[in-house]
């Protein structure tokens, strides 16, 4: 078994290459652009939203309980439309350079259990390739998967579902890379 203690180096590299590959991705690659639409008549909408003063958090409409959802009154407001999930986040800019810190540390605490449960399966001195299949798996599941749930429960589009899947495939194999790289030897 490897300690945790040995393997400090292959977590916070693998967390600053990531971090790195993400920014790369989402501000020069550019191609996730067209993942958010902007509604009509803006506005208009935001003017209607603002009385409600609503507190951060995550909104469905229309609302019903689990036991109220077969009513004839739900299944003729889900039919008429429209059906959706709203984020509000609290007002003012975004604050960018604290999503950004927090990225950061979900990728070193990513790191950090990817390397516990690798510590756990992999010998000491075990060759690169087993090592990046399992760390790229579990870095996998961490950073990709999750993001189907999205796409199944709250519409977000398969498309855009895809991407991220794909972004966390990347985030997956650079994190398997650095950790192969910098394995106990």
């Amino acid at each position: 078994m490897v300690s945790l203690a040995a393997l400090w180096l292959p977590i916070v590299l693998s967390a600053v290459i990531v971090f790195i590959a993400s920014s790369v991705m989402h501000v020069l690659l550019k191609y996730h652009q067209s993942d958010c639409y902007q509604i009509p008549n803006e506005d208009k909408f935001l003017a209607l939203l603002r009385p409600a003063n609503l507190k951060r958090g995550l909104y469905v409409f229309p609302y019903f309980l689990p036991k109220d959802m077969k009513s004839p009154a739900a299944i003729e407001k889900y039919k008429q439309g429209p059906v959706g999930f709203m984020t509000i986040m609290p007002s003012g800019p975004p604050a960018v350079p604290k999503f950004l810190v927090q990225w950061f540390f979900y990728c070193l605490l990513i790191g950090f259990f990817v390397a516990y449960l690798t510590a756990h399966t992999v010998p000491f001195a075990a060759n690169y390739r087993v090592v990046f299949r399992i760390v790229g798996t579990a870095a996998f599941l961490a950073y990709g998967l999750g993001h189907v749930s999205d796409g199944i429960w709250k519409g977000q589009t398969w498309s855009m579902t895809i991407k991220e899947v794909i972004d966390g495939l990347v985030y997956g194999l650079l994190t398997a890379g650095t950790f192969g790289w910098l394995w106990p030897r």
